[in-house]
């Protein structure tokens, strides 16, 4: 029997990279895109609906992670199987999804990530500026160090789910900023949920979203600082509202 696929797309301005961004996406592949449009000032929402996408607008800026939020809601409303997140930034290549998809499907994992982080030399020649680089290596270790896992990249915006993820993690309780992917992460870790990954090609351009220096560092911070209630949380020290059902 076939998934339901359903990929959203969080998008704010992105009108420069969507239409290329679903182009790369295999027709008939997902049964549905729906684009959630964080109050953007561009065309964003004009070239989704060009492009038969489903839209739904936020009337104000509500930041990254409500994006999500409101997204993963709608499909969940839409019985999903299988959902696919991929920033429309062009950054991520969407011709991979079914493989995402298919690991998923059979029962391999319950998370597949799109990593971008196959060697330094690939990322940097991509665009990726040298301080991401660093810091996403020192996250990433720091991560797999303390969860156990053996991931190759935490912070990528290219993510399927199974239908179960969302329906079992309590992502609504999570921060409405960029940190939101790290504590699904975290949480996803500590619910005991199965995480791959599979490598992306990374893609930076002058048109593609990116958090500036400054965000970049409360987002480090903030992940740093969920890693430790994880800890507290394990071992019983502490009790975090994230990690309650």
């Amino acid at each position: 029997m076939k998934s339901k696929v359903i990929i959203v797309m969080p998008a704010f301005n992105a009108g420069n990279t969507l239409e290329k961004t679903v182009k790369d996406i295999p027709k008939g592949f997902a049964d549905e895109i729906i684009l959630g449009d964080d109050s953007s000032k561009d065309n964003t929402v004009e070239i989704a609906k060009r492009l038969g996408l489903t839209v739904i607008s936020h009337d104000r800026n509500l930041g990254y992670g409500a994006n999500q939020k409101t997204c993963y809601d709608k499909a969940l409303e839409k019985g999903v199987d299988i959902i696919i997140m991929i920033h429309p930034d062009y950054q991520y290549d969407g011709s991979l999804a079914p493989l995402f998809a298919e690991i998923i499907q059979r029962g391999v994992c319950d998370i597949m990530l799109g990593s971008r982080v196959r060697t330094r030399k690939e990322c940097l020649d991509s665009g990726m500026p040298l301080y991401k680089y660093i810091s996403n290596r020192i996250l990433t270790i720091l991560g797999n160090l303390i969860t156990g896992q053996n991931l190759s990249e935490w912070h990528t915006g290219y993510r399927a789910y199974s239908k179960k993820v969302l329906e079992q993690i309590p992502f609504h309780k999570n921060s409405n900023g960029f940190v939101f992917d790290s504590q699904f992460l975290i949480q996803a870790v500590y619910f005991g949920f199965r995480i791959g990954d599979l490598p992306v090609p990374c893609r930076y351009m002058n048109e593609a979203s990116s958090i500036k220096f400054g965000q970049s560092v409360i987002y480090g911070l903030a992940t740093i600082k969920t890693l430790f209630q994880f800890i507290l949380q394990k071992f019983h020290l502490m009790k975090f509202d994230i990690f309650e059902f």
